[in-house]
């Protein structure tokens, strides 16, 4: 993961003063030819890692892009993009993507006025999430970003009167929405051998 580098749904932002003395190791190894199978490799594992998924889970999207129209790169960043988790990170209610699953799996997320529980449950356009009235949420609740400093367009973060904290999806997450370093076709064909 330290190699990974800037991941920022596992260290909730972009933070290079944490390399220290493994930045010189890597410099090191720039000298090395990289075979293509370690690049691809290397943006597989950065796309899992951000996200928190299994490789199962992993290979499950991208066979799901295989079979639907569009970019097939683009199609399982949109699907990890409108999952619960990713869309309370992307809105500030939560630091990090595993503090938001969290959040979702102890019952603490609505979705349409109803509990969600769990994080892998696909979010449409129009769907409304809230997160209950909980001390620890004082920060979202006052309207303040938790580390985010912008939400992305497909998102659309409002407070109400009764500081109640409400997100909407306004739309399908498109490609210039991810905040992910990625470049997402050689994670299919990564998995391209063995789908």
């Amino acid at each position: 993961m330290r190699r990974l580098k800037n991941l920022p749904g596992l260290a909730g932002k972009d933070d290079a003063s944490n390399l220290g003395e493994f930045q010189v190791a890597g410099d090191q190894s720039a000298s090395k030819k990289i075979s293509q199978f370690c690049v691809r490799l290397e943006a597989k594992q950065r796309l899992r890692l951000n996200y928190g998924l299994t490789e199962r889970q992993l290979l499950k999207y991208v066979r799901i892009a295989r079979k639907t129209r569009g970019s097939t790169g683009q199609v399982p960043l949109q699907l990890l993009e409108m999952r619960p988790d990713n869309v309370i990170f992307q809105l500030g209610m939560a630091s990090t993507i595993p503090a938001a699953r969290q959040l979702v799996s102890h019952r603490h997320i609505l979705v349409n006025r109803r509990i969600v529980d769990i994080p892998s449950y696909r979010r449409k356009p129009g769907d409304i999430i809230t997160i209950r009235n909980r001390p620890t949420f004082r920060n979202a609740s006052k309207g303040e970003s938790l580390g985010r400093d912008k939400v992305p367009d497909h998102l659309t973060l409002s407070l109400s009167e009764t500081s109640e904290v409400t997100g909407l999806v306004n739309h399908v997450a498109t490609r210039e929405s991810v905040d992910l370093d990625i470049n997402e076709l050689l994670v299919v064909e990564y998995y391209s051998r063995k789908a």
